[in-house]
């Protein structure tokens, strides 16, 4: 068994999955978990073999109950196999403190925010959105100025990808900064698909400056797949973003590649 002084214990209350590789679950915490919205928890698998932990950003706003997660699974990884066989009542391990950076600035006086995220890089967003649509929920970043303007990118291969398209599309109703749009690079696969087309990056100039954010005006988010993250933030550098107004969170390390990255694991 875990340090109990380290781990909270946790069982799987509901799960749904979207793809063979992409779904969601939340966890009742035997103790809460206190965390801001865009932080990242450590999740634990104890098996024959060990114990096996990665971090993963929260999907869910602090003011709910559980923790809220978005998986994709990596056939050869250290935990998600382990976390995808897990159903309903299964128990595992979640670390006492959440940690991570990635959080809405609330300091730098700047109204408008700009986020650009890949498939299950959308969770801290979601944690965001979901916080400031809480009457009751406050400012995700803390006290800082309201929200002009929220403009949210979410890029997938196919729509099937958007875990939780549907609900940002809901949080827009009720987030009158919100603008959010979904575009499929792989739109050849997915014939359905009447929406955006292209990578996150390959539009990223299009939505920015249609919704107003000027660098000297916008922080700006990247979250999720490497190569998104270089190519976003070569584009908004050369665009006139100063490095403080760009935040980062890499989900996996790129091959040659030496700085850790703070969020999920495989």
């Amino acid at each position: 068994m875990p340090n109990l002084e380290r781990y909270i214990a946790a069982t799987v209350r509901w799960r749904q999955d979207y793809s063979p590789e992409l779904w969601s679950v939340r966890l009742e915490l035997e103790a809460p978990l206190r965390f801001r919205p865009g932080q990242y928890a450590t999740l634990a698998v104890e098996d024959a073999e060990g114990l096996h932990e990665r971090p993963y950003s929260i999907v869910s706003s602090p003011r709910e109950a559980g923790l809220e997660f978005f998986f994709e699974l990596v056939p050869e990884g250290e935990l998600t196999p382990r976390l995808h066989r897990l159903r309903e009542g299964d128990r595992l391990w979640v670390r006492r403190a959440a940690k991570g950076l990635f959080q809405l600035d609330s300091r730098s006086g700047r109204g408008r925010h700009l986020m650009v995220a890949t498939v299950t890089g959308v969770a801290p967003f979601v944690s965001m959105l979901r916080t400031l649509a809480d009457p009751a929920g406050g400012a995700p970043g803390g006290s800082g100025p309201a929200p002009e303007t929220l403009a949210l990118i979410v890029a997938a291969s196919r729509s099937w990808e958007f875990g939780y398209r549907e609900e940002v599309l809901a949080l827009a109703e009720r987030v009158p900064a919100l603008r959010p749009v979904f575009s499929v690079s792989r739109p050849w696969e997915d014939t359905a698909w009447t929406g955006e087309c292209g990578r996150a990056e390959d539009i990223l100039r299009k939505y920015a400056d249609a919704a107003g954010c000027r660098a000297e005006a916008t922080t700006a988010y990247l979250c999720g797949h490497p190569q998104m993250i270089a190519n976003a933030k070569g584009i908004l550098t050369r665009s006139g973003f100063a490095p403080r107004s760009i935040h980062e969170e890499l989900y996996w390390i790129p091959p040659k590649a030496g700085a850790r990255p703070a969020a999920n694991r495989d």
